[in-house]
């Protein structure tokens, strides 16, 4: 379906869970943040509803995400009906690794087409600082794990922050030459608990320069239509790609909407404006009734977001949109 601004969508990310085994410092507070109670979180019956009715008006691409989507139970089971509702043609799924170890067969065996890990230090010490306790060793043999299993592309998402990181991202170039791994550098966004730390953003341009790249022709995307510019320099097994959602934001070609886990639909990432569909879930609707609800949250899709003029604060963090 087209939004009004002759925009395709046909991507919806899902989170599944406002729930994390981990603290990140732009994402979390230390302490945490109230949970949703259970009841208010849409039951994996519901979701496959949506999901079935969402194909009708042309959606292909389904990302699960959180919070931390494997901490769920019954997420395998949801993977494997997911990925058998006619119209699911891409199935992926968004992690910050932990558990993938365990899980990276049994997801494959279930559907799940590919997989985004999100590693910001390669560090061990800097990792339980950024995750307040994480073990980086899990993520990376999960990350290995998923290419044993098949998974495929496997990306790895690197939020880069300023004083934090910046030192390491070559380290991160020797995996993708090494390995078919395709690392993304992500611009902090403004978002939550990140509103607060703008001083601490830096361009794509400058993370450029300090990976000293020579190539200036991009690739093509590595599957998913989604918003990174790619390159593949000589001799490298995987790819580097750059998701430049402030300097040079993408919302052009943006072609996707969001459903949170307690069931409101969000047209656009940094926008307060949401759609209720867990009351149409639960108070009888149709699914013609609801289907008008999806088409009205794709309509109503803004042109760009405006991070660059102001930060997004307010009852949601991050971890509770399903960024």
């Amino acid at each position: 379906m087209q939004d009004q601004f002759r925009r395709q969508i046909d991507y919806l990310r899902i989170s599944i869970t406002d729930r994390c085994n981990l603290r990140c410092i732009y994402c979390m507070p230390s302490s945490g943040v109230p949970w949703i109670p259970h009841e208010d979180i849409l039951s994996f019956e519901e979701i496959l509803r949506l999901m079935r009715i969402s194909t009708q008006l042309g959606f292909r691409r389904f990302r699960i995400t959180g919070g931390e989507p494997l901490v769920r139970k019954g997420i395998l089971d949801f993977a494997r009906e997911s990925a058998r509702l006619p119209g699911v043609d891409d199935l992926m799924i968004t992690t910050n690794g932990l558990l993938l170890p365990e899980m990276a067969f049994d997801l494959k065996a279930a559907g799940v087409h590919r997989v985004n890990i999100s590693l910001d230090t390669m560090d061990s010490e800097r990792f339980r600082e950024i995750t307040r306790g994480g073990d980086v060793s899990k993520v990376i043999q999960g990350i290995f794990r998923s290419l044993e299993a098949g998974l495929n592309p496997v990306k790895i998402n690197v939020v880069v922050v300023r004083n934090v990181n910046t030192q390491e991202l070559p380290s991160f170039l020797t995996l993708a030459k090494q390995y078919p791994l395709h690392i993304r550098f992500i611009e902090l966004m403004p978002i939550g608990l990140s509103s607060e730390r703008r001083a601490d953003f830096v361009p794509i341009e400058e993370m450029k320069e300090i990976l000293e790249l020579k190539q200036d022709v991009p690739k093509e995307d590595i599957l998913g239509g989604g918003p990174a510019e790619y390159f593949q320099p000589p001799g490298y097994k995987g790819s580097v790609g750059f998701i430049s959602a402030l300097s040079r934001h993408f919302c052009t070609t943006c072609n996707r909407i969001r459903l949170t886990a307690d069931g409101k639909l969000r047209p656009c990432l940094h926008s307060k404006h949401e759609i209720d569909m867990r009351e149409g879930l639960r108070n009888g609707s149709t699914d013609q009734e609801l289907l008008d609800l999806f088409a009205r949250a794709v309509w109503h899709k803004p042109a760009e977001h405006h991070m660059n003029e102001e930060a997004l604060q307010g009852q949601r963090l991050m971890s509770q949109i399903g960024g």
